[in-house]
């Protein structure tokens, strides 16, 4: 399964972030989250949200073990209504878009993104997912827009400079392809390389990772 922007920390990271969970709640769902017993979350996280519906964080919590079970449709539902609750938590936005990039709907991942940029502009992860959103859907110019500001946020994300890489390339725009390539160079070698030698022999790079 392909989770592009779900990096293996990404629940841990859930965990250390949540404030309205007792410490004994987080306790129990690491050890199930080692055990991988994601259905175990899941049950969990529904269990607490009979007694508080309203919790986004037990919501982001039910959607992730549903996206890594693969559920994406119930994962969506779940991370909707994480928003709905707690529109000013950006993890809640990124999970939802990225589940409808994962269900191949990347026009509802970019109007997501669009929403979570009405609410803060600053994290870079929200403009990357819509560069991202916007490769998808093969527009080519938009996306290379977005990774832009990534980079304005971050200037050494990879991703971003990898995208901005293939886009530029898939432009025809030469010398903003070979700026861009520079970029990834400096901040991942190895992935620079593989992306010269693709387009150095007339294959397009791939699309977003």
């Amino acid at each position: 399964m392909a989770l592009s922007l779900l990096p293996d920390g990404t629940f841990n990271t859930l965990l250390g972030n949540m404030q309205t969970v007792s410490e004994p709640n987080r306790v129990k769902l690491a050890e199930l989250e080692k055990k991988g017993d994601w259905q175990g979350i899941a049950d969990f996280a529904q269990q607490n949200l009979a007694r508080d519906p309203q919790n986004a964080e037990w919501w982001n919590v039910r959607g992730y073990a549903f996206l890594r079970l693969g559920q994406y449709p119930v994962a969506a539902e779940s991370f909707q209504e994480a928003v709905r609750f707690e529109p000013s938590d950006m993890a809640g936005w990124h999970l939802l878009a990225e589940t409808y990039r994962l269900m191949k709907q990347p026009e509802r991942a970019v109007r997501t993104v669009e929403a979570a940029l009405r609410v803060s502009q600053d994290d870079p992860t929200t403009w990357y997912l819509l560069g991202e959103s916007y490769h998808d859907l093969g527009r080519w110019d938009r996306a290379a827009q977005a990774y832009q500001q990534t980079l304005n946020r971050d200037s050494r994300n990879a991703g971003a400079w990898y995208g901005l890489t293939v886009v530029n390339y898939r432009m025809g725009r030469k010398a903003e392809t070979d700026a861009a390539l520079a970029g990834l160079r400096r901040v991942d070698p190895q992935l620079a390389d593989k992306v010269n030698a693709q387009m150095a022999s007339g294959s397009a790079p791939a699309t977003p990772r």
